[in-house]
Parts: C-alpha cells; structure tokens; sequence
C-alpha cells in the first residue's frame, strides 16, 4: 500500500511513518508534503498512492485548500490537533479523523477502517456518509435549565460558550447565561464550523458575537465579545493562522 503524507512538522511526520510500518511493514510512505502549494504540485502529477494521511493546519493556510484546487479520488485520513474541521473533513473523501497526539491505537484502527471499506469506497458512498455526519453534526438548538424550568435556545441565538471547571454555559446574543448538560468538548462537535470557533480550552465563539479583535502578546489575539465575560477570551498561539483563517471565511 501506498501513502502520501501532508504534514509540516518533521517529528509528527516521522512518527506516524513509523506506526504505519509497524502497523504493516509492506507499507510505503511514497512522499510526505509539508504545504498547500506542494501537495497540489505533487498531485498533479502523481497518482501512485492509495490513501492520503493529512494534517488541517499546514505552512501555508487550511489543508482543505488542497481540495479546492486538485480532486483526490483516493481514501483521505485527517491527523491532526484541531477538533472542530470533522464536518469539512468529511466532505473530501475523508474516512477518519484522528486527533492528535495521535497513538499506535489511533493508527491501527484507522487503517483497520479503510481495509474493511475498501471494495466499497467510491465517490457516492463517500457523499452519502458525509450528508450523515454533517446532519448529525449540526445542533440547531440547546436545551438550558433556568432553576427548576428547561428552556430550548436555538444555537443561532448563541453568543458564546465556555467552561468553568466541569460546568460549561451557554450565553446568548442578549447576554443570559445558563448552564447546559455537555462538555465543551461535545459542544464543539455538533456546532456548524463557519459559525463557531473554539478558541482556546474554555471557550467557543460565534463569529456575529464578535466585536473587536486585538493583537495580543507573544503574537496572540484577543477578542472582544458583543456580551458581556468574566475572562479574557484569548485565541491560543497554535490556534491563531487558523482563527484568522475562519474569521475571513476562507
């Protein structure tokens, strides 16, 4: 078997080279790209691989990009530190997505998913999948609890959520808070990406929530919210390229 890897960081690289020859020694790691520009310069002229291990965030912008601009008609395997792109992900052929720090587990069942779907990967099947998860993905509404009553917000009426400890709330366009029944962790996996952002570990953003954004130290950002917070809402440094990235809707 095959395998291009798309990765910008030379140990993440190596790393998963090495789980792929453990997993089978039979494997070959064709090539490993590092940005945008090169994967579509390589693809354009290669077609020897057979599935692709990619990383979301690369030198250059968002690896999705790479779709925009070539077809990859092969099994794709995100890798990678962000969790909110899995919607996207499943739109470009994508079979798994795989956080990292990524493990030999991670690797191992991954691999065992696309041996069992390979007689029936294909373009339509792949579609298909994808409309499911991204149905299942999107939350349109959050049920609150105000004392002993349970109200239903509709998640376009959301501001912002964040977590204090193991409570996580919801905070809407007028500024209520309540608490929900989720981690930030799940929040963030049923939300629509092109409207909400996780910014950092306690908090996740709606983009029509935000107000200001200022430089910060050590090349960070920090947002000011349309309502009012307690805490600073700071864009971690790793997060930083992609938050920009999102805020400009590319």
């Amino acid at each position: 078997m095959n395998i291009v890897i798309i990765e910008d960081e030379q140990l993440a690289a190596e790393k998963l080279e090495r789980y792929l020859l453990k997993y089978d020694a039979n494997i070959k790691v064709v090539t490993v790209l590092s940005s945008i520009s090169e994967s579509v310069i390589w693809f354009q002229n290669n077609t020897n691989y057979d599935v692709v291990f990619i990383d979301i965030q690369l030198t250059d912008g968002l690896s999705f990009e790479i779709f925009n601009q070539i077809k990859i008609n092969k099994p794709v395997i995100f890798a990678t530190a962000f969790d909110e792109y899995a919607v996207d992900a499943f739109k470009v052929n994508s079979i798994d997505y795989v956080l990292k720090p990524i493990t030999f587990t991670d690797i191992s069942k991954a691999m065992n998913k696309l041996k069992s779907m390979q007689n029936l990967f294909n373009a339509d099947a792949v579609q298909k999948v994808a409309a499911i998860v991204h149905q299942k993905k999107e939350k349109d509404r959050f049920l609150v609890r105000l004392g002993n009553h349970i109200h239903s917000i509709k998640t376009e009426e959301t501001a912002l959520f964040f977590a204090e400890g193991r409570t996580v709330y919801l905070v809407t366009k007028e500024n209520k808070k309540f608490i929900i029944d989720f981690k930030l962790e799940d929040v963030n996996s049923v939300l629509n990406s092109k409207l909400f952002f996780r910014v950092n570990r306690s908090f996740i953003i709606n983009i029509n929530a935000i107000k200001d954004v200022i430089v910060y130290s050590n090349s960070r950002l920090k947002i000011t919210p349309k309502v009012t917070t307690d805490k600073e809402i700071i864009v971690s440094r790793e997060k930083v390229s992609a938050f920009k990235t999102w805020l400009e809707g590319a």
